[in-house]
């Protein structure tokens, strides 16, 4: 489905919904008008300040059974999150979970389809010649994408509202170290945001421009002082619904560390200065930047009276420079690490506390992007814990597949096409052929039936779990408003095999061979089986409910912007596919049409989750049965066709009223209607249970037990 809510009925449904944004918006664009001070609206107030936390791929469950897990190996954060709030372990990310997609979601409450980047690390869109270019997904909110639309491309063929604007617009500065979207990454973003003249002097010392001008901003309310200097630059958001207008923000380090921190360099929690290993003061790299830097910086932004900030934490597996393969769990290097970064998060905390900023007035907000599988061997000895007995790995990781060499040597297969290499592999044929076309349907039918010996077991692996085509992607939010950055074919593969084309396109029997072990890969993202209630995310603060560890909540990546939104009582201009996570929260602290009913809103989100979530039991069921589909002839494939899109239509029809109900209970004023609530709930039902029993019996037994592996998840 394009859109849970297409854009005309969303206009109808919140037309007067945001009437006082719209006042705040009109009646505060005069040049030079002051500004009010941050006016965030908890119930109660007692919210001033917000602090969301991204980390790269930290694991809550062990990936080791006698390691302890990331999470338990940062006793700190963990004890600060569950004795001030929640740490609810049934979450999900998103399909071909990858951190580019998975921080766009976390950051706007939209699935990949509404926010233009359904895939990975990078943006892949077909070309008008028919090959196939692939774009940067890290990049600022107003960057164009490889089919020169907007990166973030909303259903509505603009670029998505962004994430800051609800709070400057509310009076609130908004920082941000080491998140996309809301800092520069590269030279194009600084061409676009600060003009050619900066762009190229920016290519004179590449090193020194990061450290300068990436990773770090302040988006600033109108007339706030952090921004009345000659280091600000416009805002501009020229598709923000409602106008942006008068607003202007600090790119960079060179420009925002004069304003947080005037007498010298922001420094680490440690007392040294943030920078880059050239020596460079500022910003070190997403991937590079440890806790001690980015919640040191994110502290200064703070302390200098920034009352929203989002800051990002680099992967503790990745080594200094990546000159070799990623830790394993319970690697010494790895161990250290995690104890650094947690004495970073005690260090961070102490110091907020010491200036008055606790989870008494500050919502906290901590959550994982990717979840990625370990796939580097078994540990030496079998018994390390990591601490007392250190782990090593020989050299065993993930078996790369050249999956264009084997479907030439196995089917004789030579289409021509790109991949987005991963365990999870969207396939993209030159020349953008049809669905029906015999190219695509050929290709479709010779990717299920490939097979590779395993270079570590010896034995023959099926290398496709699943399949979805273009007609599933839909049901799976992975289609948006381009046509051209939608792939034919995505390849669920085994887990343990990482998916790719080789240089070469020559069959097996020329050297290298086909299927190999890589020893310096040893984590992989995207299949399906870890991705099902397999990660986690944390709040603490006013309104969160003191529930410690918890595993009764099913929530997802998008649900965690509406959550927020509505304990600080502000709201986006369109409306999430995420649901406010209600069983997280104190009653007090909900909008007043969920606290009325909150159960039966709770209920209703539940329902939504299975009908329209990515990986929701519906999109699981029918792509099972896209799967047989795809592998089958071409009259069952049309068959299929015809049954999967009056599947969709009748899916995103119940959606748009479930959403209607449960938007309309926590923005719009509009109290739930139990009654109808429950035939809402009844109807979701009924479709799930009809596309299971139509799926099942098409199911091969291998398929069968594939599929009960990951419903019982």
């Amino acid at each position: 489905m394009r859109s849970s809510i297409p854009a005309g009925l969303a206009v109808l449904l919140l037309g007067g919904l945001f009437l006082v944004l719209d006042c705040i918006l009109a009646c505060s664009t005069g040049a030079g008008q002051a500004q009010a001070a941050c006016a965030l609206h908890s119930r109660g107030g007692a919210i001033t300040r917000v602090v969301q936390i991204e980390l790269d791929n930290v694991h809550l469950r062990r990936d080791i059974p006698n390691v302890p897990s990331d999470l338990e190996q940062m006793p700190h954060l963990r004890a600060f999150l569950s004795r001030d709030g929640i740490i609810a372990s049934n979450h999900q990310t998103s399909p071909l979970a990858q951190t580019a997609t998975d921080a766009l979601t976390i950051l706007t409450g939209l699935y990949g389809d509404r926010m233009g980047v359904p895939f990975g690390d990078s943006s892949a869109a077909f070309r008008s010649d028919g090959g196939v270019g692939f774009a940067d997904a890290f990049a600022y909110w107003t960057a164009s994408g490889g089919d020169g639309k907007p990166l973030m491309l909303a259903d509505t063929g603009k670029t998505v509202p962004a994430p800051w604007a609800p709070f400057t617009v509310s009076g609130c500065d908004v920082g941000a170290f080491a998140i996309t979207g809301l800092t520069l990454q590269g030279n194009a973003d600084i061409a676009a945001t600060l003009g050619a003249s900066e762009a190229l002097a920016a290519t004179s010392d590449p090193l020194k421009t990061r450290a300068d001008l990436f990773g770090i901003a302040i988006h600033c309310a109108r007339g706030s002082s952090l921004c009345s200097n000659a280091h600000a630059r416009p805002d501009l958001l020229p598709d923000e619904p409602g106008g942006y207008a008068g607003f202007s923000a600090l790119f960079g380090n060179r420009n925002v560390q004069p304003a947080i921190s005037p007498g010298g360099s922001v420094k680490d929690l440690g007392g040294d200065v943030i920078g880059d290993d050239a020596g460079h003061a500022g910003f070190p790299g997403a991937s590079e930047t440890t806790a001690t830097q980015s919640l040191g910086y994110a502290a200064a932004m703070l302390e200098a009276g920034v009352p929203v900030v989002y800051v990002g934490i680099g992967n503790a597996h990745r080594p200094d420079g990546m000159r070799r393969r990623a830790f394993g769990p319970g690697e010494p290097d790895h161990v250290a690490r995690l104890a650094d970064d947690d004495a970073a998060f005690k260090a961070f905390i102490d110091r907020l506390a010491a200036r008055g900023i606790t989870t008494r007035n500050t919502l906290f907000i901590v959550v994982p992007t990717g979840n990625d599988r370990f796939v580097g061997g078994p540990p030496s000895p079998p018994a390390c814990d990591g601490r007392a007995v250190p782990c090593s790995y020989g050299p065993v990781g993930a078996i790369d597949a050249a999956i264009d060499r084997l479907l030439a040597t196995e089917r004789r297969n030579v289409t021509r096409f790109d991949v987005q290499a991963g365990s999870a592999a969207p396939f993209y044929i030159d020349g953008n052929p049809r669905p029906t076309d015999p190219l695509t349907r050929t290709l479709g039918q010779d990717i299920g039936k490939l097979s590779a010996l395993n270079p570590v077991t010896g034995k023959s692996d099926r290398l496709t779990s699943m399949l979805a085509d273009r007609a599933q992607m839909q049901l799976m939010h992975m289609v948006t408003a381009s046509p051209a950055r939608t792939p034919h074919v995505i390849m669920f593969g085994d887990p343990d095999y990482l998916i790719r084309t080789s240089a070469s396109r020559t069959d097996c029997a020329a050297p290298p061979t086909c299927v190999a072990i890589n020893p310096d890969v040893t984590w992989l993202r995207g299949d399906i089986s870890q991705l099902l209630g397999g990660s986690w995310f944390g709040m603490a603060g006013p309104g969160i409910a003191r529930r410690g560890e918890a595993a009764d909540i099913l929530s997802h990546h998008a649900d965690l912007r509406p959550t927020l939104l509505a304990l600080v009582g502000l709201t986006d201009r369109y409306m999430h596919d995420g649901v406010v996570l209600v069983d997280a929260l104190e009653p007090g602290a909900l909008p007043a049409e969920l606290a009325a009913a909150p159960e039966t809103y709770a209920t209703l989100a539940r329902a939504t989750k299975t009908l329209n979530e990515p990986l929701g039991q519906l999109a699981r069921n029918s792509l099972a049965l896209a799967s047989e589909a795809i592998k089958g002839g071409d009259a069952g494939y049309e068959r299929y066709l015809d049954t999967i899109g009056a599947i969709a239509a009748r899916r995103d029809a119940l959606a748009r009223e479930i959403y209607a109900q449960i938007d309309g209970a926590a923005w719009g004023r509009r109290p739930l209607n139990p009654a109808y609530a429950r035939a809402l709930i009844g109807r979701a039902e009924a479709l799930v249970n009809e596309v299971e029993t139509i799926a099942g019996s098409s199911l091969t037994p291998a398929d069968r037990r594939w599929k009960a592996a990951n419903d019982a998840r």
